[in-house]
């Protein structure tokens, strides 16, 4: 059970978008979709959802050929930057046509989350902000209630308590509701917390596939005052490292040694983003 890929290809032009992508999205889970802007990231959420289709390759949904199966397709719903519903159409009216298509929506949720949001639902779709554009289509999001939820730059235009508020409600909705959940975004600080299993695709290839706190036992951090952090890392690989004041932190990759820290160096875990400039930047530097 589960989105399975297998063997998707797709080009645009001279472009290959995605290269012999084959993926297992099981249910459910939160997963991370993490790559530079033209990796393949949102190609790959429309093939899943139907919106494009593939040159080459299949998409499997709960054992079924997800092509032109309203069956398999009704069980996803994607989020993207593209806004479906009519510009004229007020919000109170978007919210009871998608309860119209999804029998599960949660009218009463949607509705308490406008209020949360700050969200008026008799204004028309056409006239609300940026941001509130955002906000309209993560309500409904939230509340159609389908096995699988693509989440394609979820947060675009909020600022940063409305985007503090979506993650609180994703993790409740999850937590009471469990489904597959694949969250493509830029904004990896943000949404490391949320991510168990880390997909990382650049130039439509997939470089790394498995669970986060895998993918970030191969590096550490350290911190403490610079004169002692720059001697440590002597003849150490760092991914990064970073100055404020007269305190630093460097981000390492491999293990600690095995001895006790000099006295005021502190041991840290490394963080998502971290490894994800660092595996660009190794990228980068094989390809030059």
């Amino acid at each position: 059970m589960g989105i399975e890929l297998k063997n998707i290809t797709k080009r645009f032009g001279d472009t290959l978008a995605l290269n012999n992508i084959n993926l297992n999205f099981d249910q459910p889970k939160i997963y991370g979709l993490l790559g530079n802007n033209g990796a393949g990231k949102t190609t790959m959420l429309n093939i899943i959802s139907n919106r494009i289709f593939p040159d080459s390759g299949e998409v499997i949904v709960d054992d079924e050929q997800a092509l032109d199966n309203d069956c398999a397709l009704n069980k996803i719903f994607m989020l993207s930057e593209k806004n479906l519903y009519p510009d004229g159409m007020k919000v109170e009216r978007a919210f009871e046509e998608a309860a119209n298509f999804y029998q599960n929506f949660q009218m009463d949720q949607a509705l308490e989350m406008a209020k949360q949001f700050g969200l008026k639902t008799r204004k028309k779709i056409n006239t609300l902000s940026t941001g509130y554009t955002s906000i309209f289509k993560l309500i409904v999001a939230l509340n159609v209630n389908t096995p699988y939820l693509l989440l394609d730059e979820p947060v675009l235009g909020l600022d940063a308590q409305h985007r503090d508020l979506f993650y609180k409600l994703l993790l409740e909705k999850y937590a009471n509701n469990p489904q597959t959940i694949i969250i493509s975004t830029h904004l990896i600080a943000e949404v490391a917390s949320l991510i168990e299993h880390t997909i990382i695709i650049r130039e439509g290839k997939i470089l790394r596939d498995m669970p986060s706190e895998e993918l970030l036992s191969g590096g550490y951090t350290i911190s403490g005052p610079a004169s002692l952090v720059n001697e440590y890392i002597i003849g150490k690989q760092v991914i990064t490292q970073n100055t404020l004041g007269g305190l630093k932190t460097a981000c390492i990759a491999g293990q600690p040694d095995p001895v006790p820290l000099p006295e005021n160096l502190e041991l840290g875990k490394l963080n998502l983003q971290d490894y994800f400039i660092q595996l660009m930047n190794k990228e980068d530097s094989d390809h030059e």
